[in-house]
């Protein structure tokens, strides 16, 4: 089944005042919530709740641990009985209990609203995307998705700001933030047109189905970019590059955020021209060039003698991830047959769990078996390696 064109739901218009993807845009900013406006506060969480260093962490890993188990469970849902039907309790599960999370003083009550908020959030980030492949087609398609990046790239970068003004009134303070959620699953009930689809198919035969799909050389590749972009963000970038801030430049937490925040203006700078750059260049051939993006950039970092240097690299990494990411999504999205995309989409933010899992884990290795330095040069030689593989499952 050929993905719906555009003319079937409404007439044409400029893209960024359709309505639907408007509030496909509000979904991805609750999203990407649930871990980056809340992190600032955790400091002053663990003081007034008694809460060993090693422990704070959990806050993080039960919250993103759900969307591992349950990605594809809530896709093959999503699949059979529509996307609205998951996506708006989705909503309202991650409202409610993320608000919770603001009215209690109990660490081990916390953890399991943390955890109810995180079953929740497990299907957003797929459906979000998932939505777009539904309603928009051809370039349209490829604009909306960079589109969405830039947005999500905008609320990255300004969560950590909102929440850390919002902890200095209380650490419980920025957990009040994923109320938005409500408003916004009634705007995804109410306002969003889009044609579900109708999947009858036994449970039996719809697995058999996706396995098919999802064995296809090409996807597969897919999943493994997907995979890598977070083993070398959340790895070598987002656990290591403040390490050697820290260690080189004796910069403060602040200066330090200030550095990571920067790789967001270039995400969303770039994936905003996304649409352009496709008229040019293959997705296939963007994402082989996010790998060297990537690699470039983590080449340079333990070369830098001078803290505001740093910027490059991460403008680099940046860039690397605006061309990259919404490529890998677009491709998924062009491959996937209709009926089992948000199957494909889940398994995908499956893998996103998986590399950001591994990537610290890797990382630590080299970092115990090298020093910092070690940490970055493996990162390049991961890029290098993922690229060939890539390569290699996407020549047909």
């Amino acid at each position: 089944m050929q993905p719906l064109t555009d003319s079937e739901f409404e007439p044409p218009k400029r893209l960024l005042q359709d309505s639907n993807l408007l509030i496909i845009f509000s979904v991805s900013l609750i999203a990407i919530l649930g871990v980056s406006s809340v992190t600032p506060a955790f400091p002053k969480l663990a003081e007034a709740l008694s809460v060993p260093p090693e422990k704070i962490g959990w806050l993080v890993t039960v919250f993103t641990f759900p969307a591992v188990v349950l990605g594809p469970v809530l896709g093959f849902l999503a699949d059979k009985f529509g996307r609205k039907k998951i996506l708006t309790p989705s909503l309202i599960l991650f409202g409610i209990a993320g608000t919770a999370c603001g009215f209690v003083r109990d660490f081990d009550l916390l953890l399991l609203l943390r955890f109810l908020q995180g079953i929740g959030a497990a299907s957003l980030l797929s459906l979000n995307v998932t939505l777009i492949g539904d309603l928009y087609s051809g370039d349209r398609r490829t604009n909306a998705l960079g589109y969405n990046a830039s947005v999500s790239s905008i609320g990255t970068a300004s969560y950590p700001i909102i929440g850390g003004a919002l902890a200095v009134f209380g650490w419980h303070q920025p957990f009040l933030l994923p109320i938005m959620a409500i408003p916004v699953a009634l705007f995804v009930w109410f306002g969003l047109h889009n044609t579900e689809p109708k999947n009858q198919q036994s449970l039996s035969g719809y697995l058999r189905s996706s396995w098919t799909i999802l064995k296809n050389r090409q996807i597969i590749g897919l999943f493994i970019a997907s995979a890598a972009n977070f083993v070398l963000l959340y790895g070598a970038y987002v656990t290591y590059l403040p390490q050697l801030i820290k260690e080189s430049f004796q910069s403060s937490s602040f200066v330090i955020g200030l550095i990571l925040s920067s790789i967001s203006v270039s995400i969303a700078l770039t994936s905003s021209q996304l649409g352009r750059l496709a008229k040019r260049f293959s997705a296939s051939g963007l994402i082989r060039a996010s790998f060297v993006f990537y690699g470039l950039a983590l080449l340079t970092i333990p070369l830098v003698e001078n803290l505001w240097l740093l910027l490059l690299p991460s403008a680099l990494f940046g860039v690397g991830l605006g061309i990259g990411f919404p490529s890998i999504q677009t491709l998924l999205a062009e491959l996937a047959p209709r009926e089992y995309l948000a199957t494909v989409m889940s398994v995908n933010g499956t893998f996103f769990g998986i590399g950001q899992t591994l990537g610290p884990l890797l990382m630590g290795v080299a970092f115990s078996l090298g020093g910092i330095d070690s940490v970055f040069y493996t990162g390049v030689g991961f890029a290098i390696v993922v690229s060939v593989v890539f390569r290699y499952c996407t020549c047909m």
